[in-house]
């Protein structure tokens, strides 16, 4: 794992921590919705959780470390495991992981439409302050294994879901607004990330105990 145990122990056994991280979740799923609000009309109303990929991937993290809360005061070993949370902490693996390595992929792939001057604080948001928060995602990511269990059909599930997620934002034009037109790399480049990131949960946790 990417992250050592001491590291996971320390955020998510105690209190103070946990839920610093949690409020810090929060407020960035609301900074993430406001990005996607305005588009939001455009896009049917059972599409959004796919739609808005970020805001998303840090709900189902928030859900999944909220699980978390019953167990304060025992180890990450303790924490409870079932099969629909095998699936929470899959796919909030997953998501993270993935719409954190697109999000660099993306702004660079149109790099011109988003790098500024550093002396312009808004282009210092629009490349910089993006691409490491989102990059953030992944370390967050690597946090879920240290407590979380999957199974065979929630890897599936999750790269069944990635795919269809693939299929409406580059074939049905649902993809997150944009600065440039996607062309074929960025499509190319989500189904890969799709692949690589249900890959990396695979390798990284460990299966449910059948009951």
């Amino acid at each position: 794992m990417a992250i050592p145990e001491r590291y996971a122990r320390y955020y998510l056994e105690n209190a103070p921590s946990l839920v610093w991280l949690l409020v810090v979740n929060s407020l960035a799923i609301l900074v993430g919705v406001r990005f996607y609000v305005e588009t939001m009309p455009e896009v049917p109303t059972f599409l959004w959780p796919l739609y808005a990929d970020s805001p998303m991937a840090l709900a189902l993290v928030t859900a999944s470390l909220l699980t978390l809360l019953p167990n304060l005061g025992n180890r990450l070993s303790d924490a409870p495991q079932n099969l629909p949370l095998a699936y929470l902490h899959t796919f909030a693996f997953v998501w993270l992981v993935k719409f954190g390595i697109w999000t660099f992929v993306g702004l660079n792939l149109g790099f011109s439409s988003y790098f500024g001057p550093p002396w312009d604080p808004n282009a210092v948001w629009d490349y910089w302050g993006i691409i490491v928060t989102h990059l953030a995602f992944v370390a967050e990511a690597f946090l879920i294994p240290h407590y979380g269990r999957t199974t065979r059909g929630a890897l599936v599930a999750a790269l069944a879901v990635a795919l269809a997620s693939d299929v409406l934002d580059y074939g049905f034009g649902f993809h997150p607004p944009l600065r440039y037109e996607p062309g074929l790399l960025l499509p190319l480049a989500t189904i890969t990330l799709s692949v690589i990131s249900v890959f990396a949960a695979a390798r990284v946790f460990e299966r449910l105990e059948p009951v």
